[in-house]
């Protein structure tokens, strides 16, 4: 079994894209487009979600209406990740918000975990792991790891930009989780960036240089 993705389609969510990928885009338009992204592909990614009946009051009459059931919570990768937590919790307000935080090691390309701060009752939380990049999946693994061993059971991956390198590790390691995503790109190159990519993310966000 393989890691479902679902790849947004959306006019709106492309054309955000398009501003992100453009290496003149400074930092402001470039995180103004990234929250904007993150909400459409949040729309996308919370349509599963349980609700339940409920009756209400309108100003005419009584009526049913469908209610929001159960926990959830969204859990950013530090710390490009914090830049798409605005556009969830414009969704879901009431959502927990954990962090992970990790490095990745420019030789070994492998993450560092230094920082860690989950919600409580993951068992029975709908937890959205958010990412900008998955690029060779190491840092979404250690934080699905991370998570597993917390106890979550229902747990989504975010992310605006795919490598296929990416999407095969989380499929091999975690193929029960689903990924949602804005694009699916080429290939990663011989630094494991992603092909056409958008460049460091986090960077680009936060307006800070390449180290």
């Amino acid at each position: 079994m393989s890691a479902p993705v679902t790849v947004v389609e959306h006019p709106v969510l492309a054309d955000r894209m398009r501003v992100m990928r453009d290496r003149t885009t400074y930092h402001g338009a470039f995180r103004r487009a990234l929250h904007e992204a993150s909400a459409i592909v949040a729309i996308e990614a919370t349509r599963d979600l349980p609700t339940e009946a409920v009756e209400i009051d309108t100003p005419l009459e009584r009526t049913d209406a469908r209610r929001l059931c159960g926990d959830v919570a969204v859990v950013p990768v530090l710390r490009a990740g914090l830049s798409m937590v605005e556009g969830f919790l414009r969704l879901l307000p009431d959502a927990r918000v954990g962090h992970l935080g990790m490095q990745r090691d420019e030789t070994t390309h492998s993450p560092h975990g230094y920082f860690e701060r989950l919600p409580p009752r993951l068992a029975e939380t709908h937890v959205f792991v958010l990412d900008p990049m998955l690029a060779t999946g190491g840092s979404a693994l250690y934080a699905l790891d991370r998570l597993r061993e917390a106890g979550a059971r229902h747990v989504r991956l975010i992310c605006l930009v795919c490598a296929p390198e990416g999407v095969a590790a989380v499929a091999e390691h975690h193929p029960d989780v689903p990924i949602w995503t804005a694009t699916l790109d080429r290939c990663l190159d011989e630094n494991a960036f992603i092909r056409p990519g958008l460049g460091d993310a986090g960077d680009r966000v936060f307006g800070t240089p390449p180290e």
